[in-house]
């Protein structure tokens, strides 16, 4: 399916609202959240048949011409075989009319998209980890989800309401600004609806495609390097030689102890237990309503300092240096594991990303082996070794001394113009700068991944079967890292 395209001068946002339904309108939701949930089990229901008929007729030495054929899992091919099934299925006869058929289409979609991406993944054509057979969803464990792309689909014009087909008019909690003033303008119009139920409440989500000016820097000419920690959040330095540093608010170490007191409150009622068909009882229920409250209001607070900080920076600066850090990899540390997921790493540069490219300004990713750390910012010099527990930087060649998240930030900041591009604002190009000194290069030495011959996703082996992964090959040489 092609991609949609924007027209020139126009941006693809999201617009989020909290809604207040009705008792009527939340059953009416979450009805059309589970028929999504029950067209995308049919549709993986559906396609895995062939493939389990296929391995079960391989036994029997059928030949390869007469085997089952693959079912498709193209969308319009889902579409197809469930319109035709849906009077007939038992899953489906009695209630399938009550709901919107954009429900249906929603698990629909997610289906042949989960199954694109474990077709292009097991290819070794798909980028990231790996993915793995799609699996059922749980009627317990499945997020609430529905899309709306065709229908009625509005703001009114209080700004208080939105209408979406066969929900009708649900009230919104706050009065929804800017947005429906762009629609009338003419300089915004919405693509979809998404409603969706997270935190306690139910929320929709408008896809828009907005006319939108690149917003210009205050300074354009100056760029700035970002070294991420945990004891300063950030320390930014600029080209200009001036040192800033954000603190870390810490949200989730502040909420700890109302964390550890409403949790206990929570293990002392009777919660529910599948094994024996225990139901929770009502102050279980109120008890972890109030915890997960804690847990929301932490999600929120640290979604805001991280927006301010984004945006104070990339509307000031005409070049932002970041590091390619592997966040995933430093979770594993379980003695700083919670301080770095209460920081939010990949959330920072998930917003400087998209919010340079609004400003205008130009992003610069340093290498993720880049020395940042062990380099001197003053002469270049380079230490073998600098341990995280030395928080201050002493060189030995010229003799600086100051915070190694300091130094570090002055490194970044010199990356800019060792960068690809003009350096200043308007360059909307992701710039990616290598190690110096040819240390760019890989540490150890891996085999490569095993490709699939041709054929489709099942295979000759089961689609749900693990491949064992090889073990990293013993190093034959010493590496020079330098």
């Amino acid at each position: 399916m092609r991609k949609f395209q924007p027209q020139p001068g126009f941006v693809v946002q999201a617009f989020r609202f909290a809604l207040d339904p009705n008792a009527g309108q939340q059953a009416a939701l979450r009805s059309h959240c589970g028929a999504a949930r029950a067209a995308y089990n049919w549709a993986l229901g559906w396609v895995t048949a062939s493939w389990w008929q296929r391995r079960a007729e391989e036994t029997y030495h059928i030949p390869t011409d007469e085997l089952t054929k693959w079912r498709p899992w193209s969308l319009p091919a889902l579409r197809k075989a469930f319109n035709e099934s849906k009077h007939t299925d038992p899953r489906f006869a009695q209630w399938w009319a009550e709901n919107s058929k954009e429900a249906y289409s929603t698990g629909l979609a997610n289906a042949a998209a989960a199954f694109d991406n474990y077709a292009r993944s097991k290819r070794g054509t798909r980028r990231g980890r790996r993915v793995g057979m799609p699996r059922f969803k749980s009627k317990r464990k499945a997020r609430l989800a529905c899309r709306f792309t065709t229908g009625t689909i509005r703001i009114e014009a209080d700004g208080r309401h939105v209408t979406l087909p066969r929900l009708g008019t649900i009230r919104i909690h706050e009065p929804a600004r800017g947005l429906p003033d762009r629609v009338q303008a003419g300089t915004a119009r919405i693509l979809s609806a998404t409603v969706r139920h997270e935190q306690g409440r139910w929320f929709v989500s408008f896809q828009t495609e907005v006319k939108r000016e690149i917003q210009r820097v205050t300074r354009p000419d100056i760029a700035v390097g970002i070294d991420l920690g945990v004891k300063m959040l950030a320390v930014m330095a600029d080209s200009t030689g001036e040192v800033r540093e954000a603190p870390n608010p810490r949200h989730y170490d502040q909420a700890l102890k109302q964390l550890r007191r409403a949790s206990r409150a929570v293990s002392r009622r009777q919660s529910p237990d599948r094994r024996t068909g225990q139901k929770a009882s009502k102050r279980w229920e109120k008890a972890n309503a109030h915890r997960n409250r804690v847990h929301h209001r932490v999600a929120n607070l640290r979604a805001d300092a991280l927006h301010k900080l984004t945006t104070d920076v990339t509307s000031e600066y005409g070049t932002v240096v970041i590091e390619d850090l592997n966040v995933a990899g430093m979770l594993r540390n379980r003695r700083l594991a919670r301080q770095i997921a209460d920081a939010g790493f990949g959330e920072i540069r998930r917003q400087l990303a998209y919010k340079t490219r609004r400003n205008g300004c130009r992003i610069v990713t340093a290498d993720r082996w880049f020395p940042s750390s062990k380099t001197c910012s003053g002469c270049g010099a380079v230490k073998a070794k600098l341990p995280l527990h030395v928080r201050t930087y002493a060189c030995d060649a010229c003799g600086l001394v100051l915070d190694r998240d300091d130094n570090a930030a002055r490194n970044l900041a010199a990356l800019a113009a060792a960068a690809t591009g003009t350096g200043v604002a308007g360059d909307q190009d992701t710039a990616k700068v290598s190690k110096p000194r040819g240390a760019d290069q890989k540490t150890r030495t891996t085999r490569p991944r095993r490709r699939t011959g041709t054929g489709r996703a099942g295979g000759a082996t089961l689609p749900h079967q693990r491949q064992t992964e090889t073990r990293d090959r013993t190093q034959a040489e010493a590496l020079t890292l330098w």
